[in-house]
């Protein structure tokens, strides 16, 4: 995980923060030439995601340090949970020691409900097959027509749109 960027949405929609964090790359990490190839294609969302790193320790505490912050019983989310909770997971747990993924059990956890994977709630909104619930597939006023740079925080901005297009809808939020 290079990067990563968040947006917290109340439960009426209103955007209640942002966060955003650049990683130091990981001791003994080795680049992965597919991925490299992904970055060199967006050279713009390449310097975002690598500009003014920190050290991976010091951006997750930020983290847990913004979501405390939040009012409220905040619900994890992303798009797909399949990739990106897995490296939040690692992360938490690596530096933190507060996975993503905890049971009730434990007392202290940082999200009190199950994560919540956007692609999948599309597809129950929608109807549509998991597979063609995609950024590039969907209509720019479900993004709140914010462009999908895979700079973090655009692409947490265009979810957290997306998030509020299908709650909204739905009389959820």
């Amino acid at each position: 995980m290079l990067s990563f960027g968040s947006v917290a949405v109340s439960a009426d929609g209103a955007v209640l923060g942002e966060f955003e964090a650049v990683l130091e790359p990981l001791d003994g990490a080795m680049r992965d030439e597919i991925t490299m190839a992904f970055w060199a294609r967006r050279p713009l969302a390449s310097a975002a995601a690598t500009e003014k790193p920190q050290p991976a320790l010091q951006a997750m505490q930020r983290f847990v340090d913004w979501v405390g912050s939040i009012e409220g019983e905040p619900v994890f989310a992303a798009h797909p949970l399949a990739l990106d909770g897995r490296w939040f997971d690692y992360f938490l747990r690596r530096f933190i020691g507060r996975p993503l993924l905890e049971g009730p059990w434990a007392a202290d956890r940082l999200f009190r409900h199950p994560p919540l994977c956007l692609m999948s709630f599309v597809a129950g909104k929608t109807g549509r097959q998991q597979g063609k619930c995609d950024v590039d597939r969907y209509p720019a006023e479900w993004l709140g027509s914010v462009a999908h740079t895979h700079r973090a925080i655009d692409d947490a901005r265009g979810y957290a749109d997306l998030l509020r297009f299908f709650s909204r809808k739905s009389g959820a939020l």
